[in-house]
């Protein structure tokens, strides 16, 4: 529609939060998702012990802001990509909008992001706040794991299809999402206790025992920045170990930092963490002696759950999405060990009907892509930017007439399958 103005897309997550205008490649800003208010020390229950008077209402701060603020205390009003603070996430909006992208509400139409098996009630909430804090024109509000769906269009050669299994792995949780035709099969969502912010607490023990030259304060950032810049995924990890004790000159990376405080440089020698790291994905049992699955069979199992029209389609479009999911080589060894499954369960049901049935093979495709990071925000903007976003999305009209029920269903994209 031509006499709009762009929408606005904002994707909140449990770390970070993307926003930025419906039609851009990227989100205009990452910021996390935390809030550092004023609280008075009177006993009460939280929201009446954060009452402020007039203008001391303003005062609070958003995001990178956040810290190293004296005097005030942060908070995170979304928990495992659900929103439990509803006041906060009013203000943390309210500074999204207006300070961060220099908005006015009322010209744009908004695309907000929910996780899967959020509660119809959390979706009347956030139309309350909407339609009746920031009078929005529309509304609409899109499951994620769909979203990240549309953004790997831009890898599949033109192929548009909203059936597939998304593997969204952020800084907080991991989800195993099957799709079928824009629909969240929700009995089949399988939950993954293990993400990068394990990997980074991982990462940090790791260092802890060997490396004593790191400032305490500091360690959890420096294995941060080791995960992000050094980490890879391995096909085997005796073959690794050994090729690191051959040749270590070749395999063994330095990572230089600078203490804070002192102001004075310091050495990491980044060896096994390289690919331990990533490795929990694959055996978590090597960081966390309760879960022992690899991230591999959860996605066979969701898929051997789901019904048995949609299986093969699913196996042929495996979405990566989020940050956690960008390690060198995940894709690879994702497909590779699902593909191994596959065939160990077709020989043995040749085996097991005695040559009777020859099962077709099953076609597996991991879809990896450039735009992984923010896929879920690169998808509302793909989607906020055609002509159909404006039909489907809730209106201010409806909203009025209807009241906050009308968003508990939100259509799914029809025209561009």
């Amino acid at each position: 529609m031509a006499n709009h103005l762009p929408a606005i897309v904002i994707d909140n997550g449990t770390g970070y939060t993307k926003l930025g205008y419906a039609g851009n490649t990227g989100p205009q800003y990452i910021i996390p998702s935390s809030i550092a208010i004023k609280e008075t020390s009177k006993v009460g229950d939280q929201a009446s012990r954060r009452l402020a008077r007039g203008i001391d209402d303003l005062d609070f701060f958003i995001g990178d802001e956040c810290i190293d603020l004296n005097g005030y205390s942060i908070k995170y009003p979304i928990r495992h990509g659900i929103v439990e603070d509803w006041d906060l996430m009013e203000r943390f909006w309210e500074q999204c909008i207006f300070k961060y992208l220099r908005a006015e509400p009322e010209d744009h139409y908004f695309l907000l992001t929910e996780p899967p098996l959020n509660t119809p009630e959390n979706r009347e909430y956030t139309a309350e706040i909407m339609f009746e804090s920031f009078n929005v024109p529309g509304l609409y509000i899109a499951v994620q794991a769909v979203l990240a769906l549309v953004a790997s269009w831009s890898a599949t050669n033109g192929v548009q299809s909203l059936t597939g299994i998304v593997v969204d792995s952020g800084d907080g949780v991991t989800h195993v999402i099957p799709v079928a035709d824009g629909y969240v099969i929700g009995s089949c969502i399988k939950h993954i206790p293990i993400a990068g912010r394990d990997i980074t607490y991982f990462i940090q023990s790791l260092l802890r025992e060997r490396e004593f030259n790191i400032p305490p304060e500091q360690s959890l950032e420096t294995a941060k920045a080791i995960k992000e810049k050094f980490c890879y995924i391995c096909p085997d990890i005796a073959k690794e170990f050994d090729k690191f004790d051959k040749n270590p000159s070749k395999c063994v990376k330095k990572y230089s930092g600078v203490n804070h405080i002192t102001k004075q440089p310091f050495d990491v020698d980044v060896g096994f963490e390289r690919f331990l790291g990533p490795e929990i994905f694959f055996n978590p049992e090597i960081a966390n002696p309760d879960f022992s699955t690899s991230i591999s069979d959860i996605v066979d199992n969701c898929i051997q759950n789901c019904p048995i029209d949609v299986r093969r389609p699913l196996y042929k479009n495996i979405v990566l999405s989020g940050g956690s999911t960008m390690f060198k080589d995940f894709d690879k060894r994702l497909e590779r060990d699902i593909k191994r499954l596959c065939n160990a369960r077709q020989k043995l049901s040749t085996q097991l009907s005695q040559g009777n049935i020859t099962p077709s093979q099953m076609n597996v495709k991991v879809v990896s892509h450039s735009m992984q990071r923010y896929a879920v925000w690169f998808g509302g903007s793909i989607l906020a930017s055609t002509n159909e976003f404006y039909t489907t999305s809730h209106t201010k009209q409806k909203y009025e007439e209807y009241g906050p029920s009308i968003c508990r269903h939100n259509p799914v994209f029809g025209a561009l399958i």
